[in-house]
């Protein structure tokens, strides 16, 4: 089993991996943001891969970023769950900067963005009911109130995740308020869904930097976000450590087999080129 981690550099840096080594993956849909850093976790044996979500310099969008090579190379050097982690701003009172969420539900506001591995010839209609994986949300949030660091921690809540790279406008701000949902960010989707699709367990764990622009009192800024977002890294360092380190051995999930049943192209209207191209994700259930 391996663990991967999409995350900021800093706390990839923090976390305690021996043995490591940088694996360059060529993948159908470009190339990820960086090379997969693969290490063993502490005295654990376990296997972790790291990949920097904006690339090691932070150059990428969040529009632009190449999120189908990231989780392509992941699934390529054999990374069965995923933790992750974000900066988000908070749509409540309740939830000031400087609280770690794990979200169990998102919505999709983005405009720009290939949502999915598959088309040009195969069609798959795949449940994402529960986009993050409700095992991995669990221990993420365990894992998260078992450190002792000065965060609140909340479990659940609705991550709406928006296009950027702009923050909100007040009018959009006080309107996902009023549908109720609880952080707002801009790399949650299609992380989520492509994860889903490569039958990854998936749960991020995402930093409160800001209120928004919700507050009468309140303009988010970079400055704020970027304090508030290293503030937040020891705590987000302690919880993954804790993650990984408690991991259940040998998990599975329905996670695993989530695209039994829902390719509904037979495989010989399936073009050879597009065959080749997603065999990683569905070889298995594609009739020779």
């Amino acid at each position: 089993m391996t663990i991967g981690f999409i995350g900021g550099s800093g706390i990839y840096e923090a976390l305690p991996l021996h043995n490591t080594r940088e694996v360059t993956v060529q993948t159908p849909y470009g190339s990820p943001s960086s090379a997969v850093t693969i290490g063993e976790f502490g005295e654990t044996g376990r296997e972790v891969a790291f990949l920097p979500r904006h690339g090691p310099d932070h150059q990428h969008s969040p529009t632009n970023l190449p999120y189908r090579a990231n989780i392509y190379a992941l699934k390529q050097v054999g990374v069965t769950h995923v933790l992750a982690t974000n900066a988000v701003g908070s749509l409540r009172e309740d939830l000031p900067p400087r609280t770690l969420v794990v979200p169990d539900q998102i919505y999709d506001r983005t405009k720009h963005r290939d949502l999915s591995f598959f088309g040009d010839g195969i069609v798959v209609h795949q449940p994402f009911a529960q986009p993050y994986c409700p095992a991995m949300v669990d221990h993420l949030s365990n894992a998260a109130e078992a450190v002792d660091t000065d965060a609140g921690v909340e479990e659940g809540g609705t991550y709406v995740c928006i296009e950027g790279p702009q923050y909100s406008t007040k009018a959009e701000s006080e309107f996902y308020r009023e549908q109720g949902w609880d952080v707002v960010g801009m790399t949650a989707i299609p992380e989520a869904k492509l994860a889903r699709e490569a039958e990854m367990c998936y749960a991020t764990l995402a930093g409160v930097t800001d209120y928004d622009v919700w507050k009468d009192d309140h303009e988010v800024t970079l400055q704020e976000v970027l304090e508030n977002a290293s503030a937040n890294e020891d705590a987000i360092k302690a919880a993954i450590e804790e993650a990984i380190r408690t991991f259940p051995e040998g998990h599975e999930c329905d996670c695993h087999s989530s695209l039994e049943g829902t390719i509904n192209t037979p495989t010989e209207a399936i073009p050879e080129e597009t065959r080749e191209r997603v065999d990683l994700f569905v070889g298995e259930y594609l009739d020779d």
